[in-house]
């Protein structure tokens, strides 16, 4: 028989994170998942048991963070899947963040993705094994007017997760940045937004009337998704959740790849003649 995967998830309070916590325990996984406020997470002990360990975690918190990952590795004896999926959104035009609040967004969503994975790494290489998953977003890929922040702290995850790809797949460690379109997961409502200027409100309701309701997937049908992937054997290094964003994604892509042709020239002469 084979064994169950253990999962560390964070952010399980509601959303995604609740959402794929359930699909892995409903399949038999054993799951340590953390929220900020343990008490959302009691539904879960009380339908799954010893299946899950509980743990209150502010990812903000570096060294809860290692507190949490040790106690979730001594308490099921090893870590097959760390989920990084913590994180919210910070919006407003970039003339209207507040310095302080966006410097709490990137807490967040990248200091406590590095947290995580940094707790994680020394105990996966031992093992000689485990999946990293990080939690980036459309928005990851393409940066959305009024939400330059969001956006930049989800490239920085883009960023970092590729790197890491390429320093750990030696040790046997799999690592795939998860890319989620537009979904009903209540996302909107954690979401926090920075002093609007008028100046700003024509771009506000152009970019919130590009995005129709229908446009938006039913977050339960990602846990397939999600279960698929840590399950291959060669998982790839990004994955794309809904029918969304691959279109966006190759029409932003033509068209850097055709501005950077028209550039060519330009790009080239910057490189200077090396004398001999």
């Amino acid at each position: 028989m084979a064994q169950s995967t253990i999962w560390f998830i964070t952010g399980v309070s509601r959303g995604f994170g609740r959402i794929w916590t359930e699909a892995a325990l409903k399949r038999g996984d054993r799951v340590a998942a953390t929220a900020r406020d343990s008490k959302t997470l009691s539904y879960l002990v009380t339908t799954y048991g010893e299946s899950v360990l509980p743990l209150s975690l502010d990812v903000t918190n570096r060294d809860a963070v290692f507190e949490a990952v040790k106690k979730a590795h001594q308490h099921f004896g090893r870590l097959d899947v760390v989920l990084c999926n913590a994180g919210y959104g910070y919006m407003g035009a970039v003339e209207e963040v507040v310095a302080a609040d966006a410097h709490a967004n990137f807490d967040t969503n990248v200091f406590g993705t590095l947290s995580v994975i940094q707790a994680a790494l020394p105990l996966l290489r031992t093992q000689g094994s485990g999946h990293i998953l990080t939690v980036s977003s459309i928005g990851g890929v393409i940066g959305f007017p009024t939400g330059g922040i969001y956006a930049a702290t989800k490239f920085a995850v883009e960023g970092m997760t590729e790197a890491l790809a390429g320093e750990v797949a030696g040790f046997g460690i799999k690592v795939t940045i998860i890319e989620p379109g537009s979904f009903k997961t209540g996302f909107r409502s954690s979401m926090k937004a920075a002093p609007a200027m008028a100046e700003y409100d024509g771009v506000r309701q152009a970019v919130l009337g590009s995005f129709k309701p229908e446009m938006s997937g039913d977050p339960t049908a990602t846990a397939d998704a999600i279960l698929n992937l840590v399950d291959a054997d060669k998982p790839p290094l990004r994955l794309l959740l809904g029918t969304g964003p691959l279109p966006m994604i190759k029409k932003l892509y033509e068209g850097r790849l055709n501005t950077w042709e028209q550039w060519a020239e330009v790009s080239n002469a910057a490189q200077g003649s090396r004398a001999v």
